[in-house]
């Protein structure tokens, strides 16, 4: 059996988010589960057969019934059933990720999941199913040029977008069972590393992490780039090396090196002319450098994984911005969190 379960089509009912909040990080047991509701409940159990090496990456499955981590060390990205816990690792792929993988996505549908990793083929996907990972399908044409830093599918599920070390620093790729001939690059290039890529949840631009002078990167998207936006008017301190949309595409949360003194997370509102304002910083700041930011299903809460204790930091979210920090989990992660993500709201 296949999942074939649109992102888009979960509904969202009017009380809070109830789910999962997990947490990748460079400490065994590399991934933590906490449930939430208003705040970090108790971690969940260790998986009974651990991610391979440290943690960089961690996504739950549309359907909110698997959980995979993107790990350094073989087989660099491993795969579980979910069900309020850690249940059965699913057999490793028969063909692994050639390099440490930094980034995991699935498609909104649930039938692939995909790897951005350190060695060529820079990218690896595989079709996805209730019995774990399917053959490899072929590598794209026009590879990556370098390290694969990140990877994402764009909401309808048509296209995939690779972030990585070297120019162009970003390939996007048509997607239907496979990768299909490399979109053009776009006119203005990100002046520097692919740090990370997503998509606003309208399909409608595509931002990078960048790693040069700019930071960030962002451009109108349709079957192409369009036109690169502006840059932020409120420069960012260091190279985002995460960013995340808000599920109603207002707003564009993105996470980097803070200097000392300066918040290790900017958020700004977003509209179809791009970068909008930027949000007052949050009273309690993430502690070190920020390496991964995520919302809520239904925007009620960001996340930030960050490399100083307590390496997980969430806040309430509405129009007016961050709220008081929620209380730090039992049960810290035990060191520099890598990745974050929620699961579907549980229904």
């Amino acid at each position: 059996m296949t999942w074939k379960i649109q992102s888009n089509s979960i509904p969202q009912p009017a009380f809070p988010y109830s789910g999962y909040l997990a947490v990748a990080m460079f400490a065994s047991p590399y991934v933590h589960v906490y449930p939430w509701f208003l705040g970090f409940g108790a971690k969940y159990s260790n998986p009974a057969v651990l991610p391979g090496g440290n943690a960089r990456d961690v996504k739950f499955h549309p359907s909110g019934k698997d959980i995979a981590v993107a790990h350094g060390s073989s087989p660099r990205v491993a795969a579980y059933k979910w069900f309020n816990g850690f249940g059965a690792k699913y057999s490793n792929p028969a063909v692994l990720p050639t390099g440490n993988a930094n980034s995991v996505a699935f498609r909104p549908s649930g039938d692939d999941i995909a790897v951005a990793h350190e060695s060529s083929p820079y990218v690896t996907a595989y079709p996805w199913s209730s019995s774990g990972f399917g053959t490899k399908y072929s590598n794209p044409s026009t590879l990556p040029t370098g390290i694969g830093n990140g990877v994402a599918f764009s909401p309808s599920g048509n296209d995939i977008a690779v972030a990585h070390s070297t120019t162009p620093f970003i390939s996007v790729y048509p997607w239907s069972s496979g990768f299909g001939t490399k979109y053009s690059d776009p006119a203005t290039l990100p002046s520097g590393n692919g740090q990370c890529v997503t998509f606003n949840p309208s399909g409608t631009a595509i931002v990078i992490g960048d790693g040069g002078a700019d930071r960030i990167a962002a451009y109108p998207w349709s079957s192409g780039f369009g036109t690169k936006y502006a840059n932020p008017v409120s420069p960012l301190p260091a190279p985002a090396l995460s960013v995340a949309f808000s599920p109603d595409g207002t707003t564009v949360a993105m996470v980097h090196q803070g200097p000392l003194g300066v918040s290790t997370i900017s958020v700004f509102s977003w509209s179809g002319s791009g970068f909008g304002t930027l949000y007052s910083d949050p009273a309690t700041i993430p502690a070190g450098q920020g390496y991964g930011v995520t919302f809520s299903p239904d925007g009620s809460t960001i996340a930030v994984a960050h490399n100083s204790s307590p390496y997980v930091s969430a806040y309430p979210w509405s129009a007016s911005g961050f709220g008081v920090k929620y209380a730090d989990p039992t049960t810290l992660p035990g060191g520099s969190s890598r990745g974050v993500d929620f699961s579907p709201q549980i229904l």
